[in-house]
């Protein structure tokens, strides 16, 4: 069938051949950018509003967390009890205290609204506190 074609039918075909092989490589190379914009897209960098909502959410996290060991009974060794406070960047949280003694523990949880609570806090409790608030980690 070849043979009946003429030099410039052949090569026409050729052309369209080689053509027809272009357009089915561009297509892929569309296929595989399209891709990679689509994971661009949902991995792409945070924008101010974006930015602003992490911070909203971030400012009611509780990371601002100390913990403070002791002995609440003098007979009792090895510092068992212990007061914790967690709070937001506003001083909203909780502080969270375990009594231990030789036949029971006791656990109390106490609010916190701005760095305050409306229970009277232990000294322990109070130590939790300014270390929560201060960043250090335990005290």
């Amino acid at each position: 069938m070849l043979a009946d074609l003429s030099a410039l039918e052949v090569s026409l075909l050729a052309l369209v051949g080689v053509a027809y092989l272009l357009l089915v490589v561009l297509l892929v190379w569309v296929v595989r950018l399209r891709s990679r914009v689509r994971w661009l897209v949902a991995h792409r960098p945070v924008g101010p509003d974006d930015l602003a909502a992490l911070r909203r959410e971030l400012a009611g996290a509780l990371r601002n967390v100390a913990v403070v060991r002791y002995d609440a009974f003098g007979d009792m060794g090895g510092r068992l009890s212990f007061s914790a406070a967690l709070l937001d960047e506003a001083g909203d949280g909780v502080v969270i205290s375990s009594i231990h003694a030789r036949g029971e523990s006791r656990t109390y949880a106490k609010g916190l609204v701005g760095g305050k609570s409306d229970t009277t806090l232990t000294p322990e409790e109070q130590q939790a506190l300014a270390a929560a608030r201060s960043g250090k980690a335990s005290a």
